[in-house]
């Protein structure tokens, strides 16, 4: 057993259905390849899908969930046959048009092609705490997300055994550079390089930072279980801080001693975001065990790959 799989206690905690067989659309993201990585350390067998070759995948599908035919989804659906489906596919920037084309036609079209295969499996899909706004979301990016939330909790009515984790702030290797994390490594990366000091916007921002892997667990315990009762889970920590003490751990672990200036606006939304994880702990006897600190050691570490 890897250390890492060691690290995994939920996994045996809810017990895998057999055979264990995943299908990980957009496996060559950020979040994707976390579970990739920790559902192969679990003993899955794991099937990547994506636009793109992936070299390091053994069995992989090319699959646009944006362009192809729900038809031709339904086939590779069919091919892998799979115990559970994990969407971790999808855009966080770009224009509307290619917003709405990742993050909702994708969607619509991946259930409609399950309802095509008839398979069995359980739909994981990726959501974002963006879904979430005093008067609904503030982006572009939010609300194309948060429709197809609901296209994926609707399809529940249609039969397709289905669940989608609304995940909070992510932190960890490979962190996105549209994120505050990513954004915050690649600016202290540059200032050891090129010298001067770390700039970043505000970092009042109250935000739930999740561990990257801590979420790839909820992923699999979301495949694992026998029934999700909830259609849809916050997956983040129930415990936010300050943007600033996300920075403030990477400049730890980074070894920078300089001043840390905050101009400009900080992240978009609202001044305080929070996970309320209770029913993801019922429903898929999931608990984040990560520190801020080691997400932001991970984060750091992959940045400098």
């Amino acid at each position: 057993m890897t250390a890492e799989a060691a690290a995994t206690p939920t996994l045996a905690a809810a017990g895998w259905r057999k055979p264990e067989r995943l299908l990980i659309i957009g496996a060559g993201g950020f979040l994707g390849g976390h579970v990739r990585r920790q559902a192969t350390a679990a003993g899955a067998a794991v099937v990547t899908a994506g636009r793109s070759t992936m070299p390091g995948s053994p069995a992989h599908a090319r699959l646009d969930l944006a362009a192809d035919c729900p038809g031709s989804i339904a086939e590779v659906i069919a091919s892998v046959a799979p115990d559970a489906i994990i969407n971790c596919a999808g855009a966080v920037a770009g224009s509307l048009e290619a917003l709405t084309a990742a993050n909702i036609v994708g969607t619509c079209s991946l259930v409609r092609a399950m309802l095509l295969a008839g398979t069995r499996a359980r739909l994981v899909h990726l959501g974002s705490a963006a879904e979430y706004g005093p008067a609904g979301p503030a982006t572009t990016y939010g609300a194309t997300k948060l429709i197809g939330t609901r296209l994926v909790a609707e399809a529940r009515t249609t039969g397709v055994d289905s669940v989608v984790l609304r995940v909070f702030n992510p932190v960890g290797a490979g962190a996105p550079a549209s994120s505050l994390p990513g954004r915050a490594a690649a600016e202290v990366r540059r200032v050891l390089a090129a010298g001067g000091c770390v700039r970043l916007g505000s970092l009042e921002p109250v935000r739930d930072f999740v561990d990257a892997r801590d979420v790839a667990d909820a992923v699999l315990a979301a495949a694992a279980v026998r029934a999700v009762p909830s259609a849809v889970l916050d997956i983040g920590t129930g415990r936010p801080v300050p943007a600033r003490a996300l920075v403030r751990e990477l400049v730890a672990v980074s070894g920078y001693t300089g001043p840390l200036h905050e101009d400009g606006p900080g992240p978009a939304g609202p001044p305080v975001r929070q996970a309320d994880i209770v029913a993801a702990q019922a429903d898929l006897g999931w608990q984040p065990h990560r520190t801020l600190s080691a997400s932001a050691a991970d984060l750091w570490e992959g940045s400098n790959v």
